[in-house]
């Protein structure tokens, strides 16, 4: 369904931003204080999306040029075109209130071609990428436990213990 005002086209929510007021009328702690996140649709699934675009290659003999070497390069140019809609803007607030409809629907074909072509090399090579993120997600865990990196940038060979 297409949203229909800027914020909402494209899949860009508009997010809540009230203060959080506790019970004496002083404002909350910080993290009481941040906006609702993000959230996606719950469809399509990446199953969906991979099963699409299989669909859309078959349908156009195009699986002789869908190697894992040729969506990677393919996948990467996307990247740089959604890297080009970024150049010379500054830091860009989340959200991106100051965008137009126009910059936010050319940042979402952009965002979908990465996706799609994310997804088929995944698909060619065998990658199961809602487990192989469940796996990763587990690891970053270890690497970067929330008790020791609050609030730091640093990579994890830079902690000590």
């Amino acid at each position: 369904m297409m949203a229909t005002n800027g914020k909402d086209a494209c899949g860009v929510k508009e997010e809540a931003h009230t203060a959080a007021v506790n019970g004496d009328g002083a404002e909350a702690s910080p993290q009481s204080k941040r906006p609702q996140r993000f959230t996606f649709s719950s469809e399509p699934s990446i199953e969906d999306i991979r099963r699409m675009q299989a669909d859309f290659t078959d349908e156009r003999d195009w699986n002789q040029f869908h190697q894992p070497r040729n969506l990677l390069l393919a996948m990467v140019g996307e990247v740089g075109e959604v890297a080009e809609l970024f150049q010379w803007k500054g830091e860009v607030a989340e959200g991106l209130p100051d965008w137009t409809e126009t910059e936010r629907e050319q940042l979402a074909h952009e965002l979908s071609d990465v996706l799609i072509y994310l997804v088929e090399l995944a698909e060619k090579c065998r990658v199961d990428l809602p487990q192989a993120v469940l796996r990763k997600m587990a690891l970053n865990r270890q690497k970067y436990p929330a008790s020791k990196v609050q609030g730091s940038a640093k990579k994890y060979t830079e902690y000590k213990d």
